[in-house]
């Protein structure tokens, strides 16, 4: 009997949308804490800079590492539209608390529900439309998830200004943060309700033995009856292989995209993605300007993100992966180097020239992450692991790049202390250019990786990229032999 999902013959524009809609989830729930924060510690009585105060925003980071490692084996289980709706449920119930709850252990608590949901849709969502999406599409498609996450960003910031003692609304601090926390729940509704329209994967409804349910989803992405069928055939001879467990997601056969799924969640962090759009205002108020200015230059960065990840989707399919991802690293490599020399000049006394230098690259820096290592890196690691341990690869490759997220997160603040120099004016300023070289050099690492690690997979189908990986293995199987190749 077909899934549930494929009776409803939804616009493909609509599907992607809610597909994607889980990403603007995503990007709210982890951008509107810095908002929130400013009042939070009020009501609650936790001290600024304490353990206390760090864990609320941690807790989400720790949930989300718990979510995506979940996630992938249960979809390979029971589907990713059911789980979809699911992660709809959980994000549901962990806004609601979390805006509600009235005390600290509470809120931490719901917190952590909220991470999990976090992240099971950045392990989920794109994997899922990596398998709806045709081949000559599915970079673009895919990359709808990095948009919805800054588009959930930027809401988080306007939400942020408008629900804050001076704000549009004018509401005391005790209500303003329950409200932006509780406003994710508006989209996990909407969320929740269109997963019920959403048709399942067809790769996952081959594997259950529902074939005319899987043609049925196929035909609404494709009029060509040839390509669907081929398409249909090629799912069917994947599909026939066993469900793998982590023997063959280690094994030889994964290896290469394993290690190109880890290197990228890693390298994507490391790089300094978050340290630069979460501290942005501190960057700037170091740099001189008034936190008036900075507060307001969040909302424009998230406006910002948004233009430039758009623009990424409209090219995605149009450029190769690794071509975007060598050239997105050397403009943020090239960009932090110069907010460094920016932070220099402050410190010589250039104040003025230095401040806008630093403004510049800032943004030249977010513009080139937005654009390459913000999507590219969750295309490729939903469209590169075999089907039988995609959901499995997914989620390992998403548990790392939450893990490295919550290292770089966590250390930023050790780090900038360590590197921050004594009894200095403008001693901040001058942490902050150290340490930006680091993640200016790591930029540079980044691109030998690409180089060498990762596999091109634009314009080539799931079921090519798959028996590629298949080849080689084989291949690599005699060499090690001793065999002569056939």
């Amino acid at each position: 009997m077909s899934n549930a999902g494929t009776k409803h013959h939804m616009p493909t524009g609509f599907i992607y949308f809610f597909g994607a809609l889980g990403g603007l989830l995503f990007g709210y729930d982890t951008g509107v804490i810095s908002g929130a924060m400013l009042f939070i510690g009020h009501e609650l009585n936790i001290a600024t800079g304490s353990f206390e105060y760090g864990f609320i925003t941690a807790s989400v980071l720790i949930g989300a590492v718990l979510g995506a490692a979940i996630i992938g084996p249960m979809s390979d289980r029971f589907g990713r539209r059911r789980l979809l709706l699911t992660a709809a449920i959980i994000f549901f119930i962990g806004a609601m608390g979390s805006g509600l709850a009235p005390d600290y252990a509470l809120l931490v608590s719901f917190r952590v529900v909220l991470g999990v949901a976090v992240g099971a849709a950045s392990a989920l969502i794109p994997t899922y439309l990596a398998e709806l999406a045709p081949a000559n599409r599915r970079g673009g498609i895919g990359s709808l998830f990095q948009l919805m996450v800054m588009t959930g960003i930027f809401l988080a910031y306007v939400g942020n200004e408008w629900l804050s003692p001076q704000g549009l609304f004018n509401l005391p601090e005790s209500v303003g943060w329950r409200w932006m926390l509780c406003l994710a729940a508006v989209p996990a509704a909407l969320l929740w309700l269109g997963g019920l329209f959403l048709p399942e994967s067809p790769r996952f409804l081959v594997r259950r033995g529902d074939e005319d349910g899987a043609l049925k989803v196929l035909q609404q992405f494709s009029n060509d009856p040839k390509l669907v069928e081929e398409e249909l055939n090629d799912i069917k001879v994947q599909a026939s292989i066993p469900s793998g467990g982590f023997k063959e997601l280690f094994g030889p056969m994964a290896r290469p995209v394993l290690i190109m799924a880890l290197g990228l969640a890693i390298f994507q962090q490391v790089m300094g993605c978050n340290t630069v759009l979460y501290y942005a205002p501190t960057i700037f108020i170091s740099a001189g300007f008034s936190t008036h200015f900075a507060l307001q230059s969040h909302i424009v960065i998230g406006i910002f993100n948004v233009i430039v990840t758009a623009v990424a989707v409209a090219i995605m399919d149009k450029i190769d992966r690794k071509k975007m991802l060598t050239y997105g690293a050397i403009g943020m490599g090239a960009s932090l180097f110069i907010m460094s020399a920016a932070m220099i000049l402050l410190h010589a006394g250039n104040g003025n020239l230095g401040s806008w230098v630093c403004v510049v690259a800032l943004t030249l820096y977010i513009a080139c992450f937005s654009a390459t290592w913000g999507p590219v890196m969750w295309v490729m690691i939903g469209e590169a692991f075999p089907l039988n341990i995609r959901g499995l690869g997914n989620s390992f490759g998403a548990v790392v790049n939450w893990f490295a997220n919550f290292c770089v997160s966590e250390s930023f603040t050790m780090l900038l202390v360590a590197f921050t120099p004594k009894g200095v004016a403008n001693a901040e300023g001058q942490g902050i250019a150290r340490l930006f070289i680091i993640y200016g050099i790591l930029c540079f690492v980044a691109i030998w990786f690409v180089a060498k690690k990762t596999i091109e997979t634009r314009n080539r189908s799931l079921e090519s990229i798959e028996a590629d990986l298949r080849s080689r293995a084989h291949a690599q199987g005699h060499r090690e032999a001793g065999e002569p190749k056939a």
